[in-house]
């Protein structure tokens, strides 16, 4: 079967970079409670996880406490600093998504929490819930079939129940990853093209339709996917100079088309955390986006630390063990710190939009020279590079188009003196231009050629549709 886009973009929803700031986009999206993303406030976003331990039935008490704790003590202080909202982002770990019910408990324990907090206070909250992508426990995958996606689509269908579960559903979604890991790791750009701009996005077809189906069931809101599984590595990867940090800017551009499937397939946003790619989808698609930066150390180190957070409208941490600080546990003192930062960001915009746009030009300019990944990731690029996509109907060749312009975008940045980049790694520019300019438009043609370089025991074609030929 094939899944279809049910909407697709022609031209940006943003026009001009005097419209493209933090806390403002074009489609905000309103929740049940009064929130607004994307609505001109800036809002936290705290991603919790536990410590280190097993989950097991034996366990489970000890997990639900956690959460629980975990839980009270972000609202807590939410509360006393004042927040306008805050959104907590529950990403299930593999035994809580695998057995559904132990990851409906947790979301029921959160919102019991929430209730009371805006009975209480009148803190105004949301849960996004985010099952793990257990699809590839097994190896190789199935993507389309078996127990792993039953458990997926069950612990979204349990945790956005009659609309008054989850309200913002998300999923990092890891269709394509077993060719994707193989290409990094080699700095095979033809492989991760096809992975991206192939397997990605039929798979963000296939699991997006599933979801959006549950959403509006259930009347959750569809949220959005993420490169963490892609981009993200790369960007792991570069950052332990293991491979070039080039690379890994050009691998997070390639991934703009294969996010923007779950929006073509129809999430409204705003879309996951860890997505770098997500001011591409505001200034294409116009939904709300949840970016992390210096606050998401934490979880992994980065050259990013501010210029995310220029297009931002939940600003969050990405994931943090639930540990003892010296002032209080960990999601209690990022909650802190988000919020801060948030603060910073609305009274800014309360001086006026010129303020607004200050503030994000500050925020992009203290990064953008010191690494290709933020140097892409600078609001002006965004939008050139965006406006060449839209005139893309086909998503594979926009995926093929979109590594060659961030290529084309960071060789003019180097020689504009703009962007610091290693001597040693300017080479890998032109490699990956030669071998982009190989590629064909035609999809099935690609196909033909990459199954004779692929290892076909790692994956399965067929769960992507396609057919294997001699």
């Amino acid at each position: 079967m094939e899944y279809k886009p049910v909407k697709t973009f022609s031209e940006l929803a943003v026009k001009s970079l005097d419209d493209f700031v933090y806390g403002v986009a074009p489609h905000p999206v309103k929740a049940k409670n009064g929130m607004v993303i994307g609505g001109g406030t800036v809002y936290p976003e705290v991603n919790m996880t536990l410590p280190p331990m097993k989950i097991e039935e034996s366990t489970m008490p000890e997990v639900r406490k956690q959460y629980e704790e975990m839980f009270e003590g972000i609202l807590k202080r939410a509360h006393e600093l004042h927040a306008p909202g805050v959104v907590l982002e529950v990403e299930l770990l593999p035994e809580t998504t695998i057995v559904p019910e132990w990851g409906h408990e947790i979301i029921k324990i959160l919102l019991d929490k929430m209730k009371d907090y805006e009975a209480k206070s009148g803190l105004k909250s949301l849960v996004r819930v985010t099952p793990n992508d257990v699809r590839e426990m097994m190896r190789p995958p199935l993507m389309r079939s078996g127990k792993y996606l039953d458990s997926i689509l069950t612990t979204f269908e349990k945790c956005a129940a009659d609309g008054g579960g989850a309200a913002i559903l998300s999923i990092e979604s890891t269709g394509g990853k077993e060719l994707h890991d193989d290409a990094l790791v080699n700095c095979d750009i033809r492989k991760v093209i096809f992975a991206l701009g192939v397997l990605g996005i039929r798979d963000m077809r296939f699991l997006w339709s599933h979801i959006v189906q549950i959403a509006q069931k259930t009347g959750a809101i569809p949220g959005g996917d993420t490169a963490c599984g892609f981009a993200n590595t790369a960007f792991a990867l570069a950052e332990q100079g293991m491979i070039p940090r080039v690379f890994a800017a050009v691998d997070r551009v390639a991934c703009v088309p294969r996010s923007l499937a779950a929006v073509e397939m129809g999430a409204v946003g705003p879309d996951k955390d860890c997505g770098y790619e997500g001011p591409y989808l505001k200034a294409i698609a116009g939904i709300p986006i949840s970016m992390e930066g210096k606050t998401a150390a934490c979880a992994h180190l980065s050259n990013l630390g501010n210029i995310a957070a220029c297009l931002c409208d939940l600003w969050s941490n990405e994931s943090v063990q639930n540990v003892r600080l010296l002032s209080a546990y960990a999601p209690v003192v990022y909650t802190e710190q988000l919020i801060y930062d948030c603060r910073l960001m609305n009274e800014a915009a309360a001086d006026g939009r010129e303020y607004a746009l200050k503030m994000r030009d500050w925020l992009a300019r203290s990064d953008f020279k010191y690494d290709p990944q933020a140097y892409v990731l600078r609001p002006d690029i965004v939008l050139e590079i965006s406006q060449e996509l839209v005139k893309e109907k086909d998503a594979f060749v926009a995926t093929k188009k979109a590594a060659a312009l961030a290529v084309e975008v960071i060789k003019r940045g180097i020689a504009k003196g703009e962007l610091m980049v290693s001597p040693r790694e300017k080479k890998w520019l032109d490699l990956m231009s030669s071998q982009i300019e190989r590629i064909p438009d035609d999809e099935e043609k690609f196909w033909h050629e990459i199954q004779k370089e692929a290892d076909l025991t790692k994956w399965r074609p067929e769960e992507y549709g396609l057919k294997v030929t001699k």
